[in-house]
């Protein structure tokens, strides 16, 4: 699956992480995608979304 929102854009986070000796390794950070089938211009698609659109209701459901 598609590790990024269809609505909002949000993606994978990259970034350290940071142990207490200070060694850093690369480490990921994913958004919460949900496949839902959702109203896109008239007709029903299957699309990728972040569980905060679904929540603040920026598409609708079918």
């Amino acid at each position: 699956m598609a590790q990024f929102c269809e609505v909002c854009g949000k993606g994978v986070m990259s970034g350290n992480n940071v142990s207490h000796s200070n060694r850093h390794t690369k480490a990921a950070w994913k958004p919460n995608i949900q496949s839902v089938r959702a109203l896109v211009d008239g007709e029903v698609k299957r699309v990728n979304v972040c569980t905060r659109c679904l929540r603040s209701g920026k598409i609708t459901r079918a």
